[in-house]
């Protein structure tokens, strides 16, 4: 099979690539090759059975056309500042004017015109004091927040747009590997479950997300990709009351705050914010399951969560970090039986495991009600878990109550982000043909970087 411009992934790195192609009237083919299905048939069951059902063979909430995006709670941060380190790449300016461009598109084919963030300079200027004052660094970004059911109508709309310019959208497909010839990439072979097919082309884009992450770095290692040790975050899902997050979530919807708390100094961060949002679960092909978390337009939980992340990275010898990452969240599934384990903040503080009765009597109702009460200390690594409560406990200066006897740690939240590609700013790699795009490339962490990577990576293909 032939085709000019080969896709692999239709997250948002890919989509925004074939977007800008045919906004710079680009006459090229362009073939998108996603693993998933379309966004019309990603359905997940657990709205039914109550329970994840750990769908093969993949999941849904993960995989398909728009990626993670779809069934995430749909935040596009509108500042250079946050979403990885593409700018160090591309220069702040060219990133900032890039990340304005691509919201205008997402506004075109219907984000909320609102922007959450913005308007109150007196009150972030009091959070920021007190971040200060708890030697934390507040980064305030300006959020459209789409929804998770508003994403999903936003990249449907998309997906039509893309199938109606031409652009060939060959769903239920796998990429199993790269064609070489030299250091040279010819395309890609690719798998339906029944037969093998390779694809040939001009150019090939490798946007995988986060969730091809682990696939693409041992691309790396087995074709000699040039690529530098990536980053894995370990963390936890944190979720309290609305009450207790009230004034950060109406001045800032996402407060995004950034530590490096003694002994260890890893870097700490808050992410992913959900004002009346929901715990959810999501499984990795490995029967792995993780924990993330997202929010709706229209309905609303009682609580509010977010993500503690803290940054491991690693130096020689060892270089599988998303491997050893893997391994944490496998200990903690097994001593959730395979599900997403949940525990107070202060149990952790007292040494002691949650049971399932504390839980029903606290103000904090679990919104993940398949989550198992336990310990999630006996899984997680020391300098892990130590950072998490030390940073918890100074965020708790900026927000009262956070770190409240009732507040719930939910884990495994992980983040895989590849091993960073090395790339030039026109994001050519050192083989010919082959450009790495969005998370799967440890430039981005996110919808909005990933879709400018893509709009840019448009624009020199067209």
């Amino acid at each position: 099979m032939k085709t000019d411009v080969l896709i692999i992934g239709a997250g948002p790195a890919g989509i925004f690539t074939a977007i800008e192609m045919i906004r710079n009237g680009s006459r090229k083919k362009i073939t998108i090759i996603e693993k998933g299905a379309s966004i019309e048939h990603r359905k997940c069951p657990k709205a039914a059975t109550g329970k994840c059902m750990n769908c093969k063979p993949y999941c849904h909430i993960t995989t398909g056309f728009s990626g993670a995006g779809a069934f995430s709670d749909g935040k596009l941060s509108l500042s250079c500042e946050v979403g990885g380190s593409l700018p160090e790449l591309i220069g702040t300016e060219k990133a900032q004017k890039t990340i304005e461009y691509v919201d205008k598109i997402y506004l075109e084919f219907g984000a909320d015109k609102n922007v959450e963030g913005v308007g109150h300079p007196d009150e972030v200027k009091e959070i920021r004091k007190r971040a200060i004052q708890a030697g934390l660094k507040l980064v305030d970004c300006p959020i459209r927040h789409l929804g998770t059911e508003k994403a999903q109508d936003i990249y449907l709309a998309i997906e039509r747009y893309l199938a109606d310019s031409g652009v060939e959208l060959r769903f239920g497909e796998e990429c199993t590997d790269l064609i070489f010839d030299g250091e040279q990439c010819l395309g890609a072979s690719v798998s339906d479950g029944r037969s093998h097919t390779e694809w040939y082309a001009d150019e090939t884009v490798v946007a995988t997300g986060r969730r091809g992450a682990d696939w693409l770095e041992s691309l790396c290692e087995a074709h000699g990709i040039a690529h530098l040790p990536g980053t894995v975050d370990i963390g936890v899902r944190v979720e309290v009351r609305n009450e207790v997050m009230e004034f950060v979530n109406r001045v800032l919807y996402e407060s995004k705050l950034i530590g490096y708390p003694r002994p260890f100094k890893n870097k700490v961060r808050t992410f992913c914010q959900n004002p009346g949002g929901f715990v959810s679960q999501e499984n990795y092909d490995n029967d792995l399951a993780v924990v993330n978390g997202h929010s709706y337009k229209q309905v609303k939980s009682e609580n509010t969560n977010l993500a503690i992340l803290c940054s491991h990275n690693f130096t020689y010898p060892f270089n599988q970090p998303i491997a050893y990452a893997q391994k944490v969240g496998e200990l903690t599934n097994m001593l959730a039986d395979g599900s997403i384990l949940v525990q107070r903040f202060g149990d952790i503080l007292d040494g002691k495991r949650t049971w399932e009765k504390e839980l029903s009597q606290s103000n904090v109702r679990p919104t993940l009600p398949d989550a198992v009460a336990g310990d999630i200390t006996a899984a997680l690594p020391y300098r892990s878990m130590t950072n998490i409560i030390n940073f918890i406990q100074a965020a708790d200066l900026v927000v009262p109550g956070l770190a409240s006897y009732e507040t719930l740690l939910y884990s495994p939240e992980l983040k895989f982000y590849s091993n960073k590609i090395k790339m030039d700013e026109d994001f050519t790699t050192n083989i010919r043909g082959l450009h790495c795009l969005g998370d799967s490339s440890g430039w981005t962490r996110g919808l909005m970087m990933a879709s400018i990577m893509g709009a840019l990576m448009g624009r020199k293909l067209a």
